[in-house]
């Protein structure tokens, strides 16, 4: 299964690489902390300008426990899977 991970880029660089990769199959949409809502807008932007034909599969949430030195925080997570229509 293919993956973009999202992170400080553009959202339309997430978007073009989401179409990219539905040519070839299913595609995870990953993203953690701030990165988040740029996830779900990447995928929005693709969905609402129809620019690639897909059904969300699945939304998973979570969160990853970050030890820097003796703290520790806690960092909320996503993954959108995309199926092709």
């Amino acid at each position: 299964m293919n993956e973009v991970i999202v992170g400080r880029k553009p959202l339309i660089k997430y978007a073009y690489a989401i179409i990219e990769q539905l040519k070839n199959g299913d595609v995870v949409v990953k993203a953690r902390g701030r990165n988040t809502s740029k996830a779900i807008d990447a995928v929005e932007f693709v969905k609402n300008r129809n620019l690639a034909k897909f059904k969300i599969k699945d939304i998973k949430i979570s969160s990853d426990k970050l030890v820097e030195g003796s703290r520790q925080r806690y960092v909320s997570t996503i993954e959108i899977e995309l199926t092709k229509k």
